[in-house]
């Protein structure tokens, strides 16, 4: 679907580009190929007709675009970088795990019968 819908995109494309190309930059379109007013479209219908088209194809691409991507593929297979779960180790480098720090030693709270007694004010 999504590669139908591609195709679809670039002819539809091609005919936009065939159609702009047709048509004058002064509004004139085809109105010189058809001098004689006994042609079965005239030329103001003629003009018409090709800013209808215009308008038409630019409509579907802007539709053709939206409807792509809603049906492209979401899953890429054939991943170049393949996922791994394991660690690997390169000779040389491998490190212990950090010793866990040890708490720090609180000073000893000495004993109020080893403090020495405050001197006697006299």
């Amino acid at each position: 679907m999504y590669i139908l819908t591609i195709v679809l995109t670039v002819l539809i494309s091609i005919l936009l580009i065939i159609v702009v190309l047709i048509q004058k930059s002064k509004g004139g379109g085809l109105s010189s190929s058809f001098a004689g007013s006994n042609q079965i479209m005239g030329v103001r219908r003629t003009n018409d007709f090709i800013e209808k088209a215009t308008w038409t194809l630019a409509g579907i691409i802007c539709l053709l675009s939206i409807l792509s991507v809603f049906v492209m593929p979401s899953v890429v297979t054939g991943a170049r970088v393949k996922p791994t779960t394991e660690m690997q180790v390169i000779k040389g480098t491998e490190t212990s795990a950090p010793a866990p720090a040890a708490a720090p030693v609180a000073a000893p709270e000495a004993d109020a019968t080893e403090m020495p007694a405050a001197p006697a004010a006299e």
